[in-house]
């Protein structure tokens, strides 16, 4: 299975505060986070990361990277530097990239870590990715209602977990 996901923003106090997440502390937020994620994800299944992973650095990402399941592809996002450490393991990613595009039972995705208003094959049924916004259910909601094929994956707008790409094409079906 292939899954999606951003902002993510792991050990980030202020993220709760900026984007009213339902958590107290930034541990019991790591906890969630991580729990959801290793409840949905198979150590068989790719995941891609829209960027924001987290701001604390190369040796906090590393230890999250080691706890997720799942092979994790990373399009980088705008608080991702940790990639720029030596001390980094780039390994840890089967890819970092900063836009691909992918297809999945005849869709085809889109991912970047920021919205975008026109895409590759975007009257052809391309669906785009993205994260960054934080927004929540409603914007990708209203995106369906109003015919166009963009999706935050973020955790903020899909109860703090990984969405699957299945998921994406039969919400927009």
């Amino acid at each position: 299975m292939i899954y999606f996901t951003a902002d993510l923003h792991f050990y980030h106090q202020n993220i709760i505060r900026h984007t009213q997440r339902p958590f107290y502390t930034v541990d019991e937020m790591n906890k969630c986070l991580i729990r959801k994620w290793n409840e949905k994800v198979t150590s068989e299944d790719f995941v891609y990361i829209l960027g924001d992973f987290t701001m604390k650095g190369a040796e906090i990402a590393s230890t999250v990277l080691y706890s997720l399941k799942g092979k994790k592809y990373l399009i980088r996002g705008n608080h991702d530097s940790f990639l720029d450490r030596a001390s980094f393991d780039q390994s840890l990613f089967v890819a970092v990239e900063d836009y691909m595009e992918i297809t999945y039972l005849n869709t085809q995705f889109i991912l970047f870590h920021y919205p975008i208003i026109d895409w590759h094959n975007m009257r052809r049924g391309a669906v785009m990715l993205h994260g960054h916004q934080h927004n929540q259910k409603e914007y990708n909601i209203k995106n369906r209602q109003n015919g166009m094929l963009r999706y935050d994956v973020g955790v903020d707008a899909n109860d703090m977990m990984p969405v699957s790409a299945q998921e994406i094409i039969e919400f927009f079906a």
